[in-house]
Parts: C-alpha cells; sequence; structure tokens
C-alpha cells in the first residue's frame, strides 16, 4: 500500500482547516480506489497521485478545492466532473467548503484512470 508523501502532507497543512479536511478526504478516496496509487509533489508544491502515469491532482484555490483528473475520456455516469468538459488532458471536480463528495461515483471513476493507465493510458487506448 502507498504511503503519504512528505511533501503533500506539507501542502494540505498549510491549508484552512476546511480545505484540510477535503484534501485528506480525497486522499482517502484515492487510497481506496487503488492502493498502487502514489504520492508525489510535481511542479514545485503541488500533490499529484500517480500510477504509471497521472492519476489525478489537488490544487487548493481561494474558496474550492479541484481535483483534476488525468483522463478526458473515463466514464463520469454520476456526472461528478463539473469543470473542463472538452479539455485535453483532464477534467476537474470543484469542492467548496461543505459540499459532499460522490466518493463511490470516485471511486469508480479513479479505479477506471488507474485500469486505463496500467494498458497504456488513455491516449493509447484512443488510439
Amino acid at each position: 500500500m502507498a504511503v503519504g508523501h512528505p511533501g503533500v502532507d506539507a501542502y494540505i497543512a498549510k491549508l484552512p482547516p476546511w480545505q484540510q479536511s477535503v484534501c485528506e478526504d480525497l486522499r482517502a478516496i484515492v487510497r481506496e480506489a487503488d492502493p498502487a496509487i502514489e504520492e508525489a509533489i510535481k511542479r514545485s508544491t503541488q500533490p499529484y497521485f500517480v500510477m504509471q502515469g497521472n492519476v489525478c491532482a489537488i490544487l487548493a484555490t481561494k474558496d474550492h478545492v479541484n481535483l483534476f483528473v488525468y483522463d478526458p475520456t473515463v466514464p463520469d455516469p454520476a456526472g461528478i466532473i463539473n469543470q473542463g468538459h472538452g479539455n485535453a488532458t483532464a477534467r476537474a471536480i470543484q469542492i467548496y467548503e461543505g459540499d459532499a463528495i460522490d466518493r463511490a461515483a470516485l471511486v469508480e471513476m479513479l479505479r477506471a484512470v488507474a485500469a486505463r493507465n496500467r494498458a497504456g493510458g488513455w491516449r493509447k487506448l484512443a488510439r
């Protein structure tokens, strides 16, 4: 099972309490989706979750937390993606203070991204 990354810990520790809670929830969801997904820091400070390529990344802003999902072709039957439709590499879920996270739908989506990464990634599969 993958363990936490100290850089991700530091990133989350600097956030307001409600964003820390959201980010810790997202970390737990990623781990539930696939324990082989590892944490990394890219672009100097941004938390990424990787397994044979990017799976997702977290970016906290002033008023919400973005979870970027790095497979623009993965199905979203629950409609949890609320930003970036039509983006070339990633779509996003914006989570505001007090928003509920559809855990089951997100676990399913992240499992699908991980499976597709194991199969060569969405770019290869799209060909």
